[in-house]
């Protein structure tokens, strides 16, 4: 193992842990009671603590390449299991789709032959193809790989969200209000965050409110009470 990493966790074991002694002993104690669940890429650098500066605790963090969520019906696996915890054990009010400039993954799914020798992650990425399809038919045919990429990593955050919908836990949250849905896109290069606000990626300021993709908002399709029944 990288000698770094053996560093830092002697640095934290002998020079942070001791002044952070009663907040470990705390969340044990009381448990967790995170925030939000974040639903990031596992790319190395792009890390929701660090950008949101949140302590431990304060987030539940899913994190898998291309910052995807299988649609409930699809697959029962650890971003499944992750998002219905988060929602039903621990009642997070928001949830986040998190995507980010330079992603790999979306490069693989632009570069299909790329993934010729990682049949798993061609497959895990067929969760990212109606984002693909979209810049491929409503984007402009002359777009440069550069700019294809970055519309390609945001319009995946968006199906991620439709994706998020899918889910029991999700939707029943939602419809009681419980629950708001973000979709966010973190700038390496600028530390900028943008956040969608339900038709386009809008950046984020430091004084300003923060978008929402999907508010919270009690509804019932049957209104306050049951349909009439029609007569036999």
């Amino acid at each position: 193992m990288d000698s770094s990493i053996i560093q830092g966790i002697s640095t934290f074991r002998g020079s942070v842990f001791p002044g952070q002694r009663q907040m470990y002993r705390r969340l044990v104690r009381d448990g967790q009671q995170p925030k939000a669940l974040i639903i990031a890429c596992a790319d190395s650098r792009v890390s929701p603590e660090h950008i949101t500066q949140a302590g431990p605790g304060e987030l539940f963090v899913c994190r898998n390449a291309g910052n995807i969520v299988p649609p409930f019906s699809q697959m029962n696996g650890g971003v499944s299991s992750a998002i219905e915890y988060a929602v039903v054990a621990l009642g997070v009010r928001d949830i986040v789709v998190c995507g980010h400039s330079d992603c790999g993954a979306m490069k693989g799914l632009m570069q299909p032959g790329a993934l010729d020798a990682m049949p798993n992650v061609a497959a895990w990425l067929r969760h990212s193809h109606a984002a693909d399809r979209i810049v491929c038919e409503a984007y402009p045919a002359d777009l440069g790989p550069t700019e294809r990429l970055r519309a390609l990593a945001l319009e995946n955050v968006v199906a991620q969200l439709a994706h998020l919908r899918t889910h029991p836990s999700v939707a029943a949250a939602l419809a009681k209000g419980q629950l708001a849905l973000h979709g966010w896109f973190f700038e390496i290069e600028t530390g900028a965050l943008l956040a969608y606000d339900g038709s386009a990626f809008v950046t984020l300021a430091d004084d300003g409110v923060l978008p929402v993709a999907h508010a919270p908002a009690p509804r019932r399709a049957a209104g306050d009470g049951m349909p009439p029944v029609a007569a036999a």
